[in-house]
């Protein structure tokens, strides 16, 4: 049985300032709404660069509390303006020493629904994020939302696929995987990996890269941001390589019952095979 969900993402160059970067966001939610969106996603850590081309303490300035910190709190009001659900990457400070790589999912009304907090932490030239932070450690939440159930799996994540498994099992229709991912490094792997969760776990998934050179390195992030439906076909037309965009479609949930009755991945699942899986 069809039921669409009119979906959007942004990828984004950085302005230079939060409050510029904040602000272009919103009018790219506000213009999402005015196409009839209903869910929209930002990038990775998306209020701030991508600083973890360095490693250097003044960096910890981006860090904010979730929920309570002014990013989310904003951004809860967009989503009551709008009456969209909104997914929100940002740098969390939960205490003193204690910070994370979180996306908040705030629902159309504007509640505060949860977060994810990103389970696995890079630390190679140009993504220096074990500096930063501490690995997620409050599992796979998968939300229910006005539009479904939304997961999160956030940048480096991508390459592990127990987190897109586990979101499956715990009922994903669609996952946000904001990133923030370098020209050369991954370019091959970008239009291949996140097709393949979607059809390993049949769900849609949303694919969000940056865009453009910013000022702390020389990653040439290079969009190409997507959505990719559970038969790992491409929803619409792959984003830009170099230009900021706003990227609308339309997914048809109705396809994630379809597919799984088709191909069956869920019912012939081993787990009682699998205790080597996660063996130390």
């Amino acid at each position: 049985m069809s039921h669409v969900v009119r979906a959007a993402l942004v990828q984004a160059t950085w302005t230079g300032d939060t409050e510029s970067m904040i602000a272009k966001h919103e009018e790219h939610a506000r213009e999402a709404a005015r196409q009839g969106a209903k869910i929209i996603g930002f990038q990775e850590v998306f209020n701030a660069p991508y600083f973890c081309q360095v490693q250097e303490p003044e960096h910890y300035r981006w860090a904010e509390p979730v929920p309570d910190g002014p990013t989310v709190r904003r951004m809860r009001e967009l989503a009551r303006e709008t009456g969209m659900v909104i997914v929100v990457p940002v740098f969390e400070l939960e205490q003193s020493g204690f910070y994370y790589n979180t996306a908040a999912v705030i629902d159309a009304d504007g509640s505060y629904l949860g977060k994810y907090r990103k389970h696995h932490i890079p630390q190679v030239k140009g993504f220096w994020e074990k500096y930063y932070f501490k690995p997620g450690n409050i599992g796979w939440p998968v939300f229910d939302t006005a539009v479904g159930k939304v997961g999160v799996y956030i940048c480096y994540d991508r390459h592990f696929p127990e987190g897109w498994r586990q979101l499956g099992l715990n009922g994903a229709q669609l996952v946000y995987n904001p990133s923030a991912t370098s020209r050369g490094l991954s370019g091959h792997l970008w239009q291949l990996e996140q097709p393949a969760s979607a059809v390993a776990n049949e769900y849609f998934v949303a694919a969000i890269n940056r865009v453009g050179q910013e000022e702390y390195g020389d990653n040439d992030f290079y969009g190409t941001s997507y959505f990719v439906d559970p038969r790992g076909q491409f929803v619409g037309d792959v984003a830009s390589d170099k230009e900021e965009e706003l990227v609308v479609r339309d997914l048809d949930f109705g396809l994630i019952e379809q597919v799984r009755q088709q191909w069956a991945f869920y019912r012939d699942r081993r787990p009682d095979a699998y205790d080597g899986l996660v063996e130390p």
